[in-house]
């Protein structure tokens, strides 16, 4: 029999920011105990919610069992797991412990590459995610899940929903939100148009989503709060951070109107400029369409604007001077379809057979004029004839189909069946430039589909030598 190491336990903990003589924390109902083990093999420390688990590590430390949302943040910092992979995943085992519970081989039957597969079961670092959530509370703090009632419902049938997010406040009924977004820099006429919309939507019962940024961003929250209605700012950093740092006093009367902060990246995270694209699609999936109010040529609201299109959402602009540079962006959205609004009643007319069913979600429709117009999270369930038709209608340049076919031949060399949504994941490509290419790569012989939206390379040895 096997001897195993003394152990001597000690607790010391932090209640609420104050020593606690019983050595606990408690988090959303829940107590946590952060321990030091020491033994002649060294010292570990770690926090634990008390589950115990069997077994000991290398060092011979019994290991502490994460808590069930530990679980849940773990998910995605697992290098591979973006939110198509974690949506994939949860829809397979429902909960991210059965997720760390799976052998490498059942998780890569999923569609996912072998590599992320094996990236997830090999992940141990959860301790700092304990540290984490432990800090909710202080920050006045929840974490809403995937599987939370309260999960938005219009951001559920997004094609890459965040499995998780931070949120301060309460929540709007999404099924009545409405996106503002536009120029940081934004003229005096810019901010006084924001300023109305946000107010007349509001003042209608709509919630106000917009992302705190200065100018246009700003003018919208604080246009809702005049009119004493909801307004939700989608942060791209911490749920932790303020930026800009002169909106923290808005940020606290967004809350203190019933309106809410939101973010679903780690505690402490900075607002660098990669964070914003991907923001954007939070604030266009929460809402039934977005109003953009002044952008530049290459203004982040045009990101946010394609995103909701891509989302099948209304896209809607106001117009400005063809002489001000500032007005650019939002007058080239009105030339490729968008919406012209001059005053709200142009907004809701447009909406009116969703606002008429009253709480409804948003489904997805399926246009088939053109790849371009197909939205991504439809990209997984269109047919044979409407892909044809597709590729045929927009054709890839030679030199880009080549590079982007290597990128999604590599993808499938890690894997013998990759899921569509693991493939534009990882490949950074858009949906339909995917779809063309695959289609192409399957008249060709190349690849092939399997039930289930999987695709496989027909001759693995061949294809490596593309």
């Amino acid at each position: 029999m096997r001897r195993q190491a003394k152990l001597e336990l000690s607790l010391e903990i932090n209640f609420g920011g104050m020593t606690s003589p019983l050595g606990c924390r408690v988090l959303a109902n829940r107590r946590f105990v952060q321990y030091r083990l020491k033994s002649e093999k060294g010292v570990q420390d770690g926090l634990s919610d008390g589950s115990f688990p069997i077994g000991l590590d290398g060092r011979g430390f019994r290991e502490m069992a994460p808590s069930a949302d530990a679980y849940w943040l773990g998910l995605r910092r697992v290098h591979g797991v973006g939110p198509r992979v974690a949506r994939l995943l949860l829809e397979r085992f429902k909960t991210p412990e059965r997720v760390f519970a799976e052998s490498p081989e059942v998780l890569a039957q999923t569609g996912i590459p072998r590599s992320t597969a094996r990236n997830i079961t090999a992940f141990r670092d959860f301790d700092p995610l304990e540290r984490e959530l432990c800090e909710l509370p202080r920050l006045g703090a929840r974490l809403v899940r995937w599987s939370d009632p309260d999960y938005p419902a219009n951001l559920r049938h997004i094609a890459d929903p965040p499995p998780y997010f931070f949120v301060r406040g309460a929540l709007p009924n999404d099924s009545h939100s409405i996106a503002v977004v536009g120029a940081r820099a934004a003229s005096e006429a810019g901010r006084r148009m924001a300023q109305r919309l946000g107010f007349e939507l509001a003042g209608k019962g709509f919630a106000v989503v917009s992302g705190l940024a200065r100018g246009i961003d700003s003018e919208a929250h604080q246009g809702a709060l005049d009119a004493e209605g909801h307004t939700v700012a989608v942060l791209g950093c911490g749920i932790d951070v303020m930026y800009p740092p002169e909106n923290r006093k808005l940020a606290e009367a967004i809350i203190a109107g019933g309106g809410a902060l939101l973010s679903e990246l780690p505690i402490g995270t900075p607002p660098i400029a990669e964070n914003f694209p991907v923001r954007n699609r939070l604030i266009s999936g929460l809402c039934l369409g977005v109003v953009v109010v002044e952008a530049a040529e290459k203004s982040g609201s045009l990101i946010t604007a394609r995103m909701a299109l891509e989302q099948d959402r209304q896209v809607f602009a106001v117009p400005g001077s063809p002489l001000s540079g500032k007005s650019r962006g939002s007058n080239r959205l009105i030339k490729e379809g968008a919406r012209v609004v001059d005053c709200v009643e142009d907004v809701l007319e447009d909406l009116a057979p969703q606002l008429i069913a009253g709480g409804l979600e948003v489904a997805p429709s399926m246009p088939t004029e053109s790849v371009s117009s197909i939205p991504r999270q439809a990209a997984s369930s269109i047919s044979m004839e409407t892909r044809v038709e597709a590729a045929k209608a927009v054709p890839v340049a030679p030199e880009l189909e080549s590079n982007d076919t290597k990128t999604l031949l590599n993808c499938l060399k890690d894997a013998d069946k990759l899921h569509v949504d693991s493939l534009i994941e990882g490949s950074r490509l858009n949906a339909q430039t995917v779809l063309n290419l695959m289609l192409e790569l399957e008249l060709k012989g190349i690849v092939v589909q399997h039930p289930g939206k999987l695709f496989a390379l027909a001759n693995p040895s061949a294809a490596r030598q593309l």
